[in-house]
């Protein structure tokens, strides 16, 4: 039977990416498999996450996209590839490891299906957990996911986290055949997607949504989110809400 797959998006991660992120992954799990996702990158990532997927053995394999076509795509590209092999449950993780392995599979572990159908990490600086987040990324942050929390109507503390497991569904099956319209915001989009269904699949409510205040979080140097690109991604949330009332329209209309 196949187990669950965590989708590691990269792009020009030579440099930063370790193997030793992703050793526990394969040594305290027996079921669990890693799917890398090679984003067209321009430098020796494709070479690199070839020494890291022989070195971990058959339970981690590679995709290569012909080229860059941002993280959403490379997310949206690897969790379709999983669910297509069968893997009951699907999840992305940044290439960084800024989320511990520990930390990700504990999210896997409060799915249930028809109950909770998507876990998500949450970087909350609580006493007794060790969040390291610089101040800049965490006070946009928090502007960013009040203003995700209004557009879905979801009490969510962060929807950026780069640790999230989903359910395989048919609904999550079916709301990843389109292409994203978001480059960064995409994580907003595909909750958003999953909360308003499709025609033929029922969407989440608020209680098939869970979020993990994680123990530990460390804030990777080398982040391909800029301060410049703070305007794109608040651009790509009035985007979304547009999208999302188109969908909303065309779905009472064909229910008409």
């Amino acid at each position: 039977m196949p187990g669950p797959v965590v989708v590691v998006p990269c792009f020009n991660e030579e440099l930063r990416i370790r193997q030793e992120v992703f050793e526990p992954f394969i040594r305290e799990r027996a079921d669990v498999e890693l799917l890398f996702v090679d984003d067209g990158s321009t430098d020796g990532t494709w070479a690199r996450l070839n020494e890291i997927a022989k070195a971990l053995g058959p339970r981690a394999s590679m995709l290569q996209a012909p080229t860059n076509r941002g993280k959403a795509e490379a997310v949206r590209l690897g969790l379709l590839t999983a669910i297509v092999r069968g893997a009951p449950s699907v999840g992305f993780y940044d290439a960084d490891g800024a989320t511990p392995a520990t930390e990700m599979m504990a999210l896997h572990d409060l799915l249930r299906p028809g109950e909770v159908d998507v876990a998500m990490g949450s970087r909350v600086a609580l006493l007794g957990r060790n969040i390291r987040r610089r101040a800049f990324r965490h006070y946009t942050g928090r502007v960013f996911a009040t203003m995700a929390s209004l557009l879905l109507d979801l009490p969510v503390y962060d929807t950026q986290c780069g640790a999230k497991f989903f359910v395989s569904s048919p609904l999550l099956r079916e709301v990843l055949q389109s292409p994203f319209r978001s480059r960064w915001a995409f994580d907003v989009e595909l909750i958003g997607r999953l909360r308003l269904g499709t025609p033929t699949a029922a969407g989440l409510s608020a209680r098939h949504f869970v979020e993990m205040p994680l123990k530990s979080w460390e804030d990777v140097a080398g982040s391909k989110v800029r301060l410049s690109a703070y305007p794109q991604v608040l651009g790509e949330l009035v985007t979304i809400a547009r999208d999302t009332a188109a969908r909303r329209r065309q779905q009472k209309g064909s229910g008409s």
